[in-house]
């Protein structure tokens, strides 16, 4: 891809996990990268060390530390993002926002369990931020024909985990509002979809109350016998970003090595 040809890449959540990985391999593969995530002082060192590999590949970065949430935020940022852009087109609007409250919903003590604010607030960073972000790149002109919008949902769609219920409905609500980008932006020539992960060690991963015994059931799961990547799922999406994939929309990708259906 030349400088001429390269679109960017849009990650939201790209100073960690899957948004990390996929800022840098998205960058191998010539795309020019915007990152957005919400970072306090001591983790800057680690986002810039990702604008270093981003910028070793040869290709621009543009960081954002924000609130992705905050619709004042994200239309100053879309705006400045377009004029950054200098014409050339968001080939790829990456979501993997995973900030949400693990807590149960019964507790014996009130204070134990998650509140009305904690579920709306899990709910509007974790899923309806993508039909927001999506809104606006379309309506600034700035995603059109050929874009890829690709949303990271999990296994928690359907599986129970304990404290998990907030962001299992988050994922679950995701995933219908991928179904009804798809359908609405197919006349424009963009593509939807979400990406379902195997089990990943990733910060947010370690955040959730039992991982480890959800780790060590992946492992015993997955017929390659590890646990997915970050790097498996960021190569899929450049390879999911490519031309010829344009007819693929509106699905729940698995990109876990086989572990669903290992039982």
């Amino acid at each position: 891809m030349s400088a001429s040809e390269s679109r960017w890449a849009l990650i939201l959540g790209a100073s960690s996990g899957f948004g990390e990985a996929a800022a840098l391999e998205f960058a191998a593969a010539g795309y020019d990268i915007f990152g957005v995530h919400f970072d306090r002082r001591q983790a800057m060192p680690h986002v810039e060390e990702i604008r270093a590999g981003i910028a070793a590949t040869g290709r621009q970065a543009h960081f954002f530390n924000i609130n992705a949430a905050d619709h004042d935020k994200r239309a100053e940022t879309v705006a400045e993002m377009v004029r950054l852009a200098g014409g050339r087109p968001i080939g790829v609007l990456m979501h993997s926002l995973a900030f949400g409250t693990l807590k149960p919903f019964i507790a014996d003590d009130p204070k134990d369990a998650i509140t009305p604010a904690q579920i709306e607030m899990t709910l509007d960073v974790m899923a309806n931020s993508l039909v927001y972000w999506t809104q606006d790149l379309v309506r600034s002109r700035a995603l059109g024909m050929g874009g890829r919008v690709f949303a990271m949902t999990s296994a928690g769609d359907h599986v129970v985990w304990k404290a998990y219920g907030a962001v299992s409905a988050a994922k679950s609500a995701l995933e219908s509002h991928v179904r009804q980008l798809a359908y609405e932006l197919s006349p424009l020539g963009i593509a939807v979809t979400a990406i379902k992960a195997g089990v990943t060690d990733t910060p947010a991963l370690r955040k959730i109350p039992g991982n480890e015994q959800i780790v060590e059931s992946a492992k015993a799961r997955n017929p390659s016998g590890r646990l997915t990547t970050t790097q498996d799922v960021a190569k899929c999406l450049v390879a999911l970003a490519a031309p010829g994939a344009y007819w693929l929309t509106g699905s729940v990708l698995n990109v876990d090595g086989g572990e669903d259906i290992a039982g």
